[in-house]
């Protein structure tokens, strides 16, 4: 007699979502496609069909998406709790059109604001408008330096606040009088001495320069550079006309010149706000494609998501790499393992 074999069958690793019948490899294609990209949902539909003869439905993927931004917000809040801990924080938002089901026959206006450290990770956060709201919710908890363009809503948030201080963008400032070339022969002068500040930049990168030595080169050949544009600015201002383009763009300049000008007292501190601007880019040609999210809740999904593909753009991590090994981990992660996800 023989006594027959058993045998037991190990029960799965935790999935990605539960129930699901998608892995964390096909998972990440579908939002790395989709939000990297920029290739919607009835586009992979047919590209699944015709490429691999696939049957998977945007139906289907649409409910993985929303599943996956689920399971991802524990890493994008603690992504949120460390850039609020900084004392340094650069701020912009760009328009979104999104879909509400309670207005019926057209799009509406919403935005994604967009955070970030120098050299840390991005993040993004939907709201349906551009009041200060969003801002003031946001950076309730933070105290230090806040560098934006001049939008009225960071402004009167700093001016109520002690403990927030702004600087300035001097890529906002120059474009003003980039703007003026076609109006007044006076702004190339102003555009090329803003190029030698910028030039002074290059050379502290291409130095890979700390900031004590950014900051003792800044007073040694920026700081000259700043005080003959002030001296010209007020020169010239009262021989300009205050709606001509010229006269707006050292209107700008001047209004905002203590802001502009604090970059120079800490070596931290970045000359303008293109780090944040260039992290926002891919969802400015994103919105080419899908034109608008089709509910105020896919803009938190869209934010979330972003939030760990812009991430990973700063620290020059592979996308689908990153996302896959989220996926695989996440689903059987403890609250306090989080924070090693980001």
């Amino acid at each position: 007699y023989v006594k027959a074999e058993q045998f037991s069958i190990a029960p799965l690793p935790p999935q990605p979502i539960e129930q699901g019948m998608v892995g964390p490899g096909l998972l990440a294609q579908i939002l790395v496609s989709k939000y990297e990209h920029h290739l919607p949902l009835y586009r992979q539909e047919k590209m699944f069909r015709q490429q691999f003869g696939v049957e998977l439905s945007r139906k289907t993927m649409g409910y993985w998406v929303e599943q996956a931004a689920e399971l991802l917000k524990p890493v994008y809040r603690a992504i949120r709790e460390d850039l609020l801990r900084g004392s340094y924080l650069q701020a912009d938002e760009t328009p979104i059109r999104y879909l509400d089901p309670d207005v019926k026959g057209k799009s509406q206006q919403g935005y994604l604001w967009t955070y970030s450290r120098p050299g840390g990770d991005v993040l993004f956060e939907w709201r349906v408008s551009r009041s200060r709201e969003g801002p003031k919710e946001f950076l309730k908890n933070f105290r230090g330096k806040l560098q934006t363009d001049g939008f009225s809503a960071y402004e009167s948030l700093a001016k109520e606040r002690d403990d927030l201080t702004l600087i300035g963008c001097w890529a906002h400032a120059r474009h003003g009088f980039h703007e003026a070339l076609s109006e007044s022969k006076l702004a190339a002068w102003f555009v090329r001495q803003i190029g030698l500040l910028y030039a002074v930049e290059k050379e502290l990168r291409e130095k890979k320069a700390g900031p004590q030595l950014r900051a003792a080169i800044r007073t040694w050949q920026s700081r000259p550079i700043l005080a003959r544009l002030r001296r010209a600015m007020e020169l010239v201002r009262g021989r300009t006309l205050p709606q001509g383009l010229l006269g707006q763009a050292i209107d700008y300049a001047l209004k905002r010149w203590d802001a502009l000008t604090r970059f120079m007292d800490d070596g931290l501190l970045e000359i303008d706000n293109n780090l944040i601007e260039n992290a926002i880019r891919p969802s400015a040609i994103g919105k080419k494609n899908w034109l608008f999210v089709g509910h105020p809740e896919a803009g938190e999904r869209s934010a979330v998501i972003y939030t760990l593909l812009g991430s990973c753009r700063r620290h020059g991590l592979n996308p689908f790499d990153y996302l896959k090994d989220l996926f695989t981990r996440l689903p059987s992660a403890k609250i306090t393992e989080i924070k090693h996800f980001t």
